[in-house]
């Protein structure tokens, strides 16, 4: 079947190469086709995305509303049922065990597995979640799953309930008693100095 990496020119055809700076009659002289001098005429010169020569760009120049929820993303490592056929009869499979076996890289809050193909024989699959697919299919195979306990928060990072209750229990002020209305405050008198000149 033919497909876009493995297309060939049919046997016996001939490309003539496009020769560049071969004078200017050639039609590919002088800027051989990069057109005037600048930095998109030099070799390996390019344009970030967005750059609009210096001046403001549109991305800056637009009002920024509503709310974001990608700064609270919470990104999981997937792995499919099929990839893990290559593991032995009976295995614990965790993280530890995918990231050397390089089906897992990089950082991330959780693991999370996938139904998408069939799982050949029985496996102790350790995962923070599951689908429910991928559930029903590791018992199907007789293998069993476990879930994995929440992740302790580090030393030195509060949780974030402890902190709401810690801010809850602040010292109260002292409740300063207000005027009443009509009534003007009490004027402190001064004491007279006794000393004799």
């Amino acid at each position: 079947m033919i497909r876009l990496h493995n297309l060939r020119p049919r046997p016996g055809a001939r490309h003539r190469v496009k020769r560049l700076g071969s004078g200017e009659s050639s039609g590919h002289g002088k800027t051989s086709g990069k057109g005037h001098k600048g930095q998109k005429a030099r070799s390996g010169g390019s344009i970030r995305l967005g750059f609009e020569g210096g001046q403001m760009p549109l991305i800056r120049r637009l009002p920024k509303r509503g709310f974001n929820n990608a700064a609270f993303h919470k990104s999981y490592a997937i792995v499919n049922l099929d990839a893990l056929n290559h593991f032995k009869a009976g295995t614990t499979v965790n993280e530890q065990l995918l990231r050397e076996s390089n089906l897992i890289r990089g950082k991330f809050v959780g693991l999370k597995i996938l139904g998408d193909g069939e799982l050949k024989h029985g496996l102790t699959i350790e995962a923070d979640k599951f689908s429910t697919s991928a559930r029903e299919k590791i018992e199907k195979a007789g293998g069993s799953i476990s879930l994995r306990e929440a992740r302790q928060p580090k030393e030195g990072v509060a949780e974030p309930e402890a902190t709401a209750k810690a801010a809850s229990k602040k010292p109260k002020r002292a409740a300063t008693k207000k005027p009443v209305a009509g009534k003007k405050p009490p004027v402190k008198k001064k004491k007279k100095s006794t000393s004799k000149r």
